[in-house]
């Protein structure tokens, strides 16, 4: 976590020449975070190298979100040939770790991360790339890309894929809006306002329900059962959701996780990144559980004829 080439000389042309320069965070992408500090002052740096990462998504997303009243934080500077941008600090409290320590808050505290998304649902989607058919075949087809390779598992591909082509209409019918696709505890944060939003770079217009299976089906927290039924509970109470809405969360639950086994595993296999392949258990869990719901028996016949339940889990044991 050394700061990338040209960071002092561009916080200097920020305004914010002499700041200390401190690692902050990596993700799974080749973005990084800095903090950097001036006295009592505090920013973050983010670090998008070209050609790998482009943070000009990353700042229309947060500019549509701001100029409806979401949490994106505000940019204080940008230098988009170096990729470099200069954020507003939104602090330490994340809700992951918040919850995780208090746990008589973690209802409240998901109620209000419910919330956010009750409200982005009264907002038309914003001028992003559809999620459509292609995307959702694309994501899904991670999980016999990678994970079924690599637990040497050969799978039925063309079978996989009409498997999924049957139940996808019901994750395609209906409105769409802002979908900002890892809306998890842990891009969201505890600022005086209320939730401040991170990790949005990648939104498209989609179904309202995907946020919410980013959120109540977090592939790095646990979410108990219980607490996922009242959640769910209160956003059809917010937003009038019907049977059609839960059909839709379940093939996108389903799509989710197949995704993340697969994008997980990939972190493993190519990128060296083995923490990921031990979160593979709970997406799993959470796959298999939606797995059992009536919409999405095509793709459980699937699933139960091609990676047997033995074979479902930490890939790097599962291969071994």
């Amino acid at each position: 976590m050394t700061p990338p080439a040209g960071a002092a000389a561009f916080l200097d042309s920020a305004g914010w020449g002499g700041a200390a320069i401190m690692p902050l965070a990596g993700d799974a992408s080749f973005r990084r975070y800095f903090r950097v500090a001036r006295g009592a002052e505090r920013a973050v740096l983010m670090d998008a190298p070209p050609p790998e990462e482009d943070p000009r998504p990353f700042l229309a997303v947060g500019g549509w979100l701001a100029e409806r009243g979401f949490g994106a934080p505000a940019v204080l500077a940008s230098d988009l040939g170096r990729g470099l941008v200069l954020l507003e600090d939104f602090g330490d409290a994340r809700l992951r770790e918040v919850a995780d320590a208090e746990p008589g808050r973690e209802a409240a505290l998901y109620e209000a991360a419910v919330d956010v998304l009750a409200e982005l649902r009264t907002h038309p989607a914003g001028p992003f790339a559809p999620y459509d058919r292609a995307v959702l075949r694309r994501e899904a087809d991670l999980l016999v890309d990678w994970y079924c390779p690599a637990v040497g598992l050969p799978v039925d591909r063309d079978g996989y894929r009409a498997a999924w082509d049957a139940v996808f209409e019901h994750a395609l019918a209906g409105e769409t809006v802002t979908v900002l696709r890892d809306y998890h505890a842990e891009n969201l944060m505890l600022v005086k306002d209320g939730l401040g939003l991170l990790d949005f770079q990648d939104a498209l217009a989609g179904h309202p329900a995907y946020d919410l299976v980013s959120l109540l089906k977090d592939a790095r927290r646990d979410v108990a059962p219980a607490l996922e039924t009242a959640m769910l509970a209160r956003y059809v109470a917010a937003t009038g959701a019907g049977e059609d809405f839960m059909r839709a969360y379940h093939v996108l639950g389903a799509q989710r996780n197949a995704k993340i086994v697969g994008i997980f595993t990939r972190l493993w296999k190519r990128d060296g990144k083995a923490r990921y392949a031990a979160l593979c258990p709970r997406v799993w869990a959470y796959l298999e559980r939606d797995l059992a719901e009536p919409v999405l028996e095509p793709v459980r016949r699937w699933f139960d004829a091609n990676v047997p339940a033995a074979r479902r889990g930490d890939p790097m044991m599962a291969a071994s």
